[in-house]
């Protein structure tokens, strides 16, 4: 292993804006409370003590204006990391978004960038409900001109947060706020991951698993459960959805023969959606028995008991896909805690 060294997701985020605010002068971070004393699940936590108050800033809760300001910077030459403490409120900014950030490029015939890296947290935690635990990946997934990626492991969120700041396109970079206190291998040197490229997490013969940024972590432990049936299972964190690795997927579904999409967001329209239908469109003539899991078709719930019903979870991914191969849902052991977490070890 080239590197043994642990650090949390939140502190992986925070020494890649360091590492990159040191070396470009261009790179500065803005959003609601970036410069409190927790510093956004302490991911810039002391960067304007490091770098001075005007390149890592608090804002006011004006969406669509600062994110007008990020655009305006990125086209003047600058490097913005836009912060956005939930994902829900990016539909106060939509018209920046995709009117203006997304299509600047195309607009001016190739004359202009927008290197803009825009923040979100998406998911549950401790009820936020309706208007806090969205996560509207899918939205942008569809519009030409964003890159989205959605890191699941410390070491891919360093660096796909480094890569997403080199980049010249704007890059939704979503962040589950279950994610920031796990913890695993990170290299100390700068360094980039592939966009556009998805993660073997586990190797498997029987069934394919693809999670979304915190359901990977579902789908890695209904891997340990299918396990204890004899069932294994190969787990694929897509990691990059603009562009979507879906040949990765499609390879390991072939080789399976079966599949299980786990989005972190509702079904209709989402990455479990297109998935399926590139794998319908394949022409290898190779059949899969698929399924898609998600939000249940309802917005999002407060309470702890309906939170459980709502979400996929280890158990209900890994009786989809017992259920898939022709098992019993209820062959499926519920003790979770027999299973062990493998992604935050990093590709190594």
């Amino acid at each position: 292993m080239p590197n043994d060294r642990i650090l949390s997701y939140g502190d992986a985020l925070h020494e890649a804006l360091h590492q990159e605010m040191a070396l470009d002068d261009s790179v500065f971070v803005l959003g609601q409370g970036v410069d409190d004393l927790k510093g956004q699940y302490g991911s810039t936590l002391d960067l304007h003590k490091e770098y001075g108050p005007d390149r890592n800033f608090d804002v006011p809760i004006a969406e669509e204006a600062i994110t007008g300001v990020a655009i305006g910077a990125a086209l003047a030459g600058m490097r913005p990391v836009n912060v956005h403490q939930r994902m829900d409120f990016l539909m106060v900014c939509m018209n920046q978004l995709v009117n203006m950030a997304a299509k600047y490029h195309y607009m001016s015939d190739g004359q202009v960038r927008v290197p803009m890296v825009v923040r979100a947290s998406i998911g549950r935690s401790w009820g936020q409900g309706p208007q806090h635990s969205q996560a509207a990946y899918p939205f942008f997934m569809h519009v030409p001109g964003f890159r989205v990626l959605a890191p699941t492991t410390p070491h891919d969120a360093k660096g796909g947060l480094i890569a997403a700041i080199r980049d010249n396109n704007p890059v939704i970079f979503i962040e589950h706020r279950l994610l920031y206190a796990n913890t695993g291998v990170v290299p100390e040197d700068p360094f980039e991951i592939e966009l556009g490229k998805a993660r073997i997490l586990r190797k498997g013969k029987d069934i394919t698993l693809v999670g979304v940024s915190y359901t990977v972590t579902d789908c890695l432990r209904a891997a340990g459960l299918l396990a204890l049936m004899g069932i294994d299972a190969e787990v694929i964190d897509l990691l990059s959805l603009a562009p979507l690795d879906s040949e990765t997927v499609l390879k390991s579904a072939q080789k399976t023969g079966h599949l299980v999409v786990v989005d972190n967001t509702w079904t209709l329209c989402g990455a479990g959606a297109e998935i399926l239908a590139r794998l319908q469109e394949d022409a290898s003539g190779i059949k899969v028995k698929a399924a898609r899991m998600g939000y249940a078709p309802t917005a999002c719930p407060t309470t702890r008991c309906l939170e459980d019903a709502y979400y996929p979870g280890p158990v209900s991914v890994a009786q989809k896909a017992a259920v898939l191969m022709g098992a019993d849902a209820g062959d499926v052991p519920t003790d979770v805690e027999r299973t062990e977490l493998e992604e935050f070890k990093g590709p190594f």
